[in-house]
């Protein structure tokens, strides 16, 4: 088996459209500290909770075309940290690999199962419970937001909505639930790569 091609754990994207700029600095190894400007409060706040309960440092900046809407920022977010985290797990030799959590926020509850395969995938399940509008935008975004990030990241993301009342609790838990279990999945746990192919679809 190869090494990890990348001891430090981090990675630095830019991404450049006619609808967003972004920029961003992921350490695996922090110690949840953040520093993070999407423009879209909710978006801060949501990634805020990720980094903090998986003990990454995230610096995230971002400038989109929020007079349409947040969709193209909080995509190209998704999708870029997605791309750092697989840049930044380098070849996942020695990776748990896959973890869930769940985590309550008040009536709510929302459950995450992460598996680091190189394979991606979203189910997202329960979005009924969501709100049509939540912080003045459609809560349709954050399928949108998970399902890029899983595309970027190459990982099996299922998050399921178990219940709940509030939009904002439900969202809390969820990105609670993903942050604890990228915590887990990203430790080395091993020393080869867990998979009977010897290998990750990369």
């Amino acid at each position: 088996m190869r090494g990890n091609k990348n001891p430090e754990r981090r990675a630095e994207i830019r991404r450049e459209t006619g609808e967003t700029s972004v920029g961003l600095i992921l350490r695996i190894d922090g110690s949840g500290k953040t520093d993070i400007d999407s423009g879209f409060g909710m978006a801060d706040h949501l990634l805020t909770l990720i980094a903090v309960w998986a003990g990454f440092d995230l610096d995230l900046k971002c400038r989109g075309d929020l007079y349409v809407d947040a969709h193209h920022s909080v995509e190209d977010i998704g999708l870029c940290l997605g791309r750092a985290l697989d840049q930044a797990l380098g070849d996942r030799k020695g990776l748990a690999r896959s973890a869930s959590a769940a985590v309550p926020m008040d009536e709510a509850l929302a459950g995450v199962c992460v598996d680091l395969s190189g394979r991606p995938f979203l189910v997202c399940r329960g979005r009924e419970l969501l709100p049509p509008v939540i912080a003045g935008q459609e809560s349709d975004l954050w399928r949108e937001f998970f399902n890029a990030l899983a595309v970027g990241a190459k990982m099996n993301l299922h998050i399921t909505f178990a219940y709940g009342d509030n939009g904002h609790h439900l969202l809390e838990s969820a990105g609670k639930g993903l942050g604890l279990a990228l915590k887990a999945a990203v430790t080395h746990t091993r020393t080869g790569i867990l998979s009977t192919k010897g290998s990750l679809d990369l």
